[in-house]
């Protein structure tokens, strides 16, 4: 039988929370939909233009699994050397995920342990075990700080390396420059691998962004283009750090993804030269409507980025808050699919205000009349 076919490998592995929500959306008639993590702006013009004049002159072929010079050149001027970094380089690659996944692949042997904090972004322990490595996860309730002292407590000889996330999926809470920079000289110190996914790194509202390359010169960094120009679709990353990491990953890449998609790179370099500033203006606006409306009725870590919120549950668990959210043509994504615990949902303010101001007037309602929309005998608790 084919099912017998399959690895065993990627039967501990589910979406089917995230591909719930595709499907529902489909199906539904007019829903608000606060699921989905992908901007709402569209692809600057620039961009779209430069996109197709590739296309049209027949850059359509291979690139050089690196990335194509150009686009290599000023990334690195850009954005490595201004690190004063004695040895990091680059290379373009098909999205984070796809430049996530080749750190995996590069860096993890089977039995390796990967340390990263609970709430995670769904893929981290799949990815991690599909090489053969075992997650280490730290609680990151109730305030989703990253606490130094636990991530130093995780720490075996078998600890291979940290994987950060900052803003965070699910949460959007950006950790201080502190606790940044205290992580970042622990994984030195201990000579431990430290990954950081910074793809929401320019969704950043009361502070700027702080990476952790800025304290430990070997940190690896993982950032691209499909949250700050909407390039979700178009498949574009790039990762740098030290040039035998950056030199392994690339190699691998000729064996896996091949390379980006050639016309999106040079799209790409058009990116780099548009300013976004007025659409994360426009995110800050609607995170900070999003929190008053919901002040009363939710327990809420505040979001210092990206372009989510992550309430607490005001009665029963993921699957039941779910459905009654579903039931008044709300998405939401239960927290379970980025947790081991069932006690928060992930909302997306990534949408125009008149379905952000329908998802608040459900979310009240459902939060003011547990009676009304929970199962019978569900537990109501309150913060």
């Amino acid at each position: 039988m084919p099912n017998s076919w399959i690895a065993d490998r990627t039967r501990q592995f589910d979406s089917d929370g995230i591909r719930r929500m595709f499907e529902l959306a489909r199906k539904l008639k007019d829903p608000i939909n606060l699921s989905i993590g992908q901007p709402d702006f569209a692809v600057p013009q620039l961009v779209k233009d430069e996109i197709t004049r590739a296309i049209r002159e027949n850059k359509n072929g291979y690139t050089p699994t690196e990335g194509i010079a150009p686009l290599r050149e000023k990334l690195q001027r850009t954005i490595v050397d201004p690190l004063e970094h004695s040895d990091r380089k680059l290379f373009v690659c098909s999205g984070t995920s796809g430049g996530l996944t080749l750190a995996m692949m590069s860096l993890i042997n089977p039995g390796d342990e990967v340390i990263f904090f609970d709430p995670y972004f769904v893929m981290y322990p799949a990815i991690v075990e599909l090489v053969g490595g075992r997650p280490v996860i730290i609680d990151n309730y109730p305030d989703f700080r990253f606490d130094v002292g636990a991530v130093a407590s995780a720490i075996t000889p078998k600890t291979k390396m940290i994987l950060l996330n900052s803003p965070a999926n699910p949460t959007g809470v950006c950790p201080s420059p502190e606790e940044i920079r205290d992580i970042a000289l622990l994984a030195a110190e201990r000579n431990i691998c430290l990954v950081s996914d910074e793809i929401y790194s320019r969704f950043c509202y009361d502070a700027p962004h702080v990476s952790p390359a800025r304290f430990n010169d070997q940190a690896i960094v993982v950032d691209g283009f499909s949250k700050p120009y909407a390039m979700t679709g178009l498949r574009a990353g790039y990762v740098h750090g030290p040039s035998e990491i950056i030199e392994t990953m690339s190699k691998l890449q000729q064996l896996t993804f091949v390379c980006a998609p050639a016309p999106v790179q040079w799209g790409c370099i058009a990116a780099l030269d548009v300013d976004i500033q007025g659409e994360v203006d426009r995110y800050r606006l609607k995170r900070d409507y999003l929190l008053a409306e919901l002040a009363n009725d939710y327990e809420i870590a505040i979001p210092g980025g990206a372009f989510y919120v992550f309430p607490k549950l005001p009665w029963g668990d993921g699957d039941s808050f779910q459905n009654a959210a579903i039931a008044e043509n709300l998405l939401i994504i239960p927290g379970k699919i980025f947790s081991r615990h069932d006690t928060h949902f992930r909302i997306s303010y990534a949408v125009d205000d008149q379905t952000l101001e329908r998802g608040i007037e459900v979310l009240k309602n459902l939060a003011r009349n547990p009676v009304a929309f929970q199962p019978a005998g569900t537990e109501t608790h309150f913060s």
